[in-house]
């Protein structure tokens, strides 16, 4: 603990906490009113901290950071709007269930409502948002103000990791002056050794969490007879982050003869596991909706996948029993369709229930799924290879040929996360997905990336927009704090492309749809590359792309035609349709 004066003694005993919980990662946003605070995050030994300029990129760095990471990490700003400026990562780590430590500096009770700069109302600030609040109050570096301030860190720590659901929590901390480390040791009236020292290499309060509860006997017994009476079963599973979950299931899988409906977010799509019954053309088999395909039985892991046709069909099997395994404590419930949500350790569940249910003959339903799988995927490989120029799902399906084992792909919301879910075929490599999929944003993606490859060391590829690199461009600065490959494929469509496929596109007149709508900004790539120094790449042909992603660190431009595009999309469906009708024939 730092006994210069009262506001380090404070500030240094709340972040001591932090660390001894587990914090091992801190954004800092800089300001004048933050810098108690600033200084204990910098001065920690057990934290790796990192500066960011921009609040709201560092809100979507310490996001990405802790995505990746499974962990709190804590992001500082100082008073007045710098702290609005992380709502948006707020508000995705609160839909997302992702831990996020948001501590925003602010003036003292008597300077607020009087006209003192850089002053705004920032209690309760993210609302419903923030798993929990806490105004920290001014306090005296006495026995009750440090035992506070520690007793604050812990709580806040144990509501971000998951007490009970993982999420952002938010903590305001209000600083007299001095600011800085203005010696005042006389400051420091504190006796007692547990609020000078706390519990040495322990938190003052510990909250210890697992992946969820293990299911009991009676629990696994209940779904192992459910299984073993429904031939015609589907495993679904969406967007969760744990690579550890994809054997397990797909054991169920082989054991149960039930097919894996699998986005490349839940893990399951790439990997050393077993891929022979992983699905991945499901968009289009759904959108036909064969009878033959329809189960009697479905058992979902994750979120519900992104597929539109997906949902739709699942809402239209509300008869069919479904059960959603989700330990995190969240309602990600879309279709409404489910009749039980399982609070359990979904890792241990697929694995006891993979023991309990026998591998057997269970006739051609699986084989069906497969079937139409393939022949989908085909038809779709096939009208691909028949067009010459680089098209956004050609570009998805060639990048999945480029990943290799350790690397970790974020991939922006709209149009980048729907390709790749229809266009990436299953693969051996062992590659992590990660999207900011809970509030959907296209804001702060580029950040969330770095984030994460910042905090994991995995080579990185950042997968967006060229409207998702303009809301984010001030990203690219925080490239230095990556010490691995950080590869940004820009699809260069001058606008958003997933507009073409709304109704509206249609309905507009097209210069009211460009201006209202598709938004072309005429983002040159090149200058901005150019700007914050990193390499840049133009790739005119899909064959080049291997070559340009091969040479490290780079902003990698891939113009292709978004109206093109949008009629691509449509016939890539219409074949892979006619070619999953045939094989259901």
């Amino acid at each position: 603990m730092d006994r210069t004066n009262r506001n380090t003694a404070l500030a240094s005993a709340f972040v001591e906490e932090l660390a001894r919980c587990g914090l091992r990662r801190a954004v800092i946003a800089p300001g004048s009113r933050s810098t108690p605070l600033a200084l204990a995050l910098w001065r920690e030994p057990a934290l790796e901290a990192t500066v960011s300029v921009d609040e709201r990129s560092a809100g979507f760095f310490a996001l990405g950071a802790a995505h990746a990471s499974g962990r709190p990490v804590a992001v500082l700003c100082t008073s007045g709007t710098a702290a609005a400026n992380l709502h948006p990562a707020v508000c995705e780590a609160d839909e997302g269930g992702v831990p996020l430590l948001v501590l925003t500096a602010d003036r003292p009770p008597e300077l607020r409502g009087i006209g003192a700069g850089q002053t705004i109302d920032q209690l309760k600030l993210y609302g419903s948002a923030a798993r929990w609040f806490c105004e920290a109050g001014t306090h005296e570096a006495d026995d009750a103000g440090l035992l506070h301030m520690r007793a604050t860190a812990c709580r806040a720590w144990a509501a971000a990791a998951g007490d009970p659901r993982p999420g952002p929590v938010h903590v305001n901390l209000s600083w007299r002056d001095p600011l800085g480390p203005e010696p005042h040791p006389e400051d420091l009236t504190a006796t007692s050794e547990l609020a000078l020292e706390g519990r040495g290499g322990r938190p003052l309060t510990e909250v210890p969490r697992g992946g969820g509860p293990a299911p009991s006997p009676a629990m696994v017994d209940v779904m192992a007879g459910h299984v073993r009476d429904c031939t015609r079963g589907l495993i679904v599973c969406g967007r969760q982050p744990d690579p550890a979950l994809a054997e397990p299931v797909a054991a169920l899988a082989r054991a149960a003869g039930y097919p894996i409906v699998a986005e490349p977010t839940s893990q399951l799509r790439l990997g050393p596991h077993g891929r022979d019954l992983v699905i991945s053309a499901y968009d289009v088999i759904t959108h036909v909706g064969s009878e033959a395909l329809e189960p009697e039985f479905i058992i979902r892991f994750g979120d519900m996948p992104t597929s539109k046709a997906l949902r739709a069909w699942l809402a239209r099997l509300g008869e069919v029993p479904q059960v959603v395994v989700d330990a995190s404590f969240g309602w990600n419930l879309p279709t409404r369709a489910a009749v039980v949500v399982v609070r359990t350790d979904p890792i241990a569940l697929a694995s006891a229930l993979a023991s309990a249910v026998d591998e057997g003959e269970r006739g051609s339903w699986a084989a069906g799924w497969t079937a139409a799988d393939m022949a989908a995927a085909e038809a779709v490989a096939a009208e691909l290879e028949a067009v010459a120029d680089p098209s956004e799902p050609a570009i998805h399906a060639a990048l999945g040929e480029l990943y290799r084992d350790g690397d970790l792909v974020y991939t922006a919301s709209s149009m980048p996360i729907r390709d790749q879910e229809m266009f990436l075929r299953p693969a051996p490599s062992a590659v992590r997905f990660l999207a900011n999929r809970g509030a959907n944003g296209i804001d702060g993606l580029v950040s969330s990336g770095i984030g994460a490859a910042a905090a994991t060391g995995a080579p990185t590829w950042i997968v967006t927009g060229d409207l998702g690199l303009h809301h984010d461009s001030n990203a690219l600065a925080a490239l230095t704090h990556a010490a691995t490959p950080v590869r940004i494929v820009v699809l260069h469509n001058d606008g958003g492309g997933i507009f073409e496929l709304l109704p509206q596109a249609g309905q507009l007149e097209r210069s009211e749809f460009e201006a209202l709508l598709a938004t072309p900004v005429g983002l040159d790539v090149g200058k901005l590359a150019a700007l914050h120094g990193v390499r840049h790449e133009r790739v005119e042909r899909i064959e080049d792309l291997r070559q340009s992603a091969s040479a490290g660190t780079a902003l990698i431009e891939v113009p292709v035609d978004r109206q093109a595009d949008a009629e691509l999309r449509r016939r890539l469906t219409a074949a892979g349709a006619t070619a999953v009708a045939e094989a259901l024939r």
